[in-house]
């Protein structure tokens, strides 16, 4: 397979900037990547809340609801790959501020929206510029700190923001919709996104070398729709599964057409001089280490998020404030796992870490499979684990699918790990719904129990796949 040697080396010294080099610099840098990550995360779960009081305002049938949640699932998740690999070739500060500009009008729109349909779309530009910012900023990090403990110092810093982000919208949610509107969880998005945007030209610099570099390098457009046309329907086929039966000739269609999608981009990958992924990137132990634990990661995650939630409000009675602080601790410590996370690394190894945060999860979704009938009990106290579990896979994951790439894949890299979780995220609060609902036709709490006892089996899947990663390999084999 032809390729250029431009887009397959590594440059670490001929693609950073000065304020990339410079160490007074790479605080104020990675603070801004970490903002902009933060938003992007946090507009997961804040929406989520506000379901109840758009559906009333705006008068929305109940199944035209869930598309405020699921266009943005799509969008976010389909056009992933193709936003690092844009961030690749046409510069991950000019992707960057493109997708936070982005978002924010997008944002802006949905604010100010009075007509359904007007907010679905605005919600499916927000997970397009979403899925922009994503990959950029994870390769932002990943090409301007150098391999080794600084970079994974740094990636445990956006695995932190990112866990306290996903968790702290229901909170900032609950507080936004109780105390102002539904309008603002998407208005509080604007100015964050307008001024990164705007500062990002003095604290990430002007010029992108890298990009300039690849100038002539031609983006491979039809990989990229294969490949974001398959992401796409497998995450509509997942979201859509629950909602309208998994033998709906809808989602099987989506599903079919996914698998030809993908088989006819794998093919089409083999044949194109400047590929959007190219196979030999498969190969790799860490990249495909690091991506199924992503995957394993979104579906336990997404899944427990969901049916916790409807447990602590459906069950337990307990109003969505309440419900958000109740699991706001799983945040916390998924803050605090990040920042200490990579310390652990350096004394234990990335792939221990792994093993010892994923069966971390896995211990304290076994205790949530006996999750009390009625009111507040201890045993949800164990969303501190869960929290930890999350953050240091996510952690590990990345560092060892980012680990010996060349600066030229690390947007691709970014893209691949998030599709990743996206879809697993996708998966799990389809799976862990569906099982649920199946247990206990969705009143009651035995299929709460099931549901966090398939989470748990994610979870112990995972902890397989990194004891797996952390035996010794052959060096020719490693990643």
């Amino acid at each position: 397979m032809p390729v250029t040697a431009p887009s397959n080396h590594p440059e670490p010294t001929t693609t950073a900037t000065p304020a990339e080099t410079s160490p007074r610099r790479q605080p104020l840098q990675l603070a801004l990547i970490l903002v902009a990550a933060f938003m992007v995360v946090l507009d997961f779960s804040i929406v989520n809340v506000a379901l109840p009081s758009i559906e009333r305002e705006l008068h929305m049938p109940a199944d035209a609801v869930q598309w405020i949640v699921t266009g943005y699932a799509i969008s976010f998740g389909g056009l992933l790959i193709l936003g690092g690999r844009a961030a690749d070739l046409l510069g991950r500060r000019r992707m960057f501020v493109i997708g936070l500009v982005a978002f924010a009008i997008a944002s802006l729109a949905g604010g100010l929206a009075q007509d359904p349909m007007l907010l679905i779309a605005a919600r499916v530009v927000q997970g397009a510029g979403a899925a922009i910012v994503a990959p950029a900023a994870l390769s932002l990090i990943t090409t301007g700190f150098p391999e080794g403990a600084e970079r994974t110092r740094a990636i445990g810093l956006y695995g932190a923001v990112s866990s306290v982000g996903f968790v702290s919208g229901q909170v900032l949610g609950g507080v936004l919709v109780e105390f102002t509107s539904w309008r603002a969880v998407f208005l509080v998005n604007v100015p964050v996104g307008l001024i990164a945007a705007a500062l990002t030209p003095a604290v990430l610099g002007r010029r992108d070398p890298a990009a300039a570099a690849r100038k002539r390098i031609r983006l491979d457009v039809r990989g990229a729709l294969l490949i974001t046309g398959a992401v796409t329907l497998v995450v509509f086929a997942v979201s859509q599964g629950v909602v309208l039966g998994w033998t709906s000739p809808l989602v099987i269609a989506a599903i079919v057409a996914a698998a030809a999608a993908t088989a006819v981009f794998m093919r089409a990958e083999t044949r194109h001089p400047e590929p959007l992924i190219r196979p030999s990137l498969l190969h790799r132990k860490g990249l495909r280490d690091g991506t199924t634990l992503a995957f394993l990661l979104g579906l336990w995650n997404g899944g427990e998020l969901l049916v916790l939630s409807l447990y602590l409000q459906q069950v337990l009675h307990e109003s969505p404030l309440l419900t958000g602080l109740i699991i706001a601790p799983q945040g916390v410590v998924g803050f605090a796992a990040g920042v200490i996370g990579p310390r652990l690394a350096g004394k234990i190894g990335v792939r221990r870490l792994l093993v010892l945060t994923a069966a971390c999860a896995a211990v304290g979704f076994g205790v949530l499979t006996q999750l009390p009938a009625a009111g507040y009990s201890p045993v949800l106290f164990v969303v501190t684990l869960i929290g930890f579990g999350t953050a240091g896979t996510a952690l590990g994951s990345t560092v060892l699918a980012s680990r010996g790439m060349a600066d030229a894949d690390q947007g691709l890299v970014g893209g691949m790990i998030n599709t990743s979780r996206q879809i697993g995220a996708a998966v799990g609060a389809a799976l862990l719904s569906a099982v649920a609902v199946s247990v206990s036709g969705g009143i009651g709490v035995s299929g709460d129990r099931a549901a966090m006892f398939a989470a748990a089996l994610a979870a112990l899947a995972a902890t397989a796949v990194a004891w797996r990663a952390a035996r010794p390999v052959p060096a020719r084999a490693a990643s």
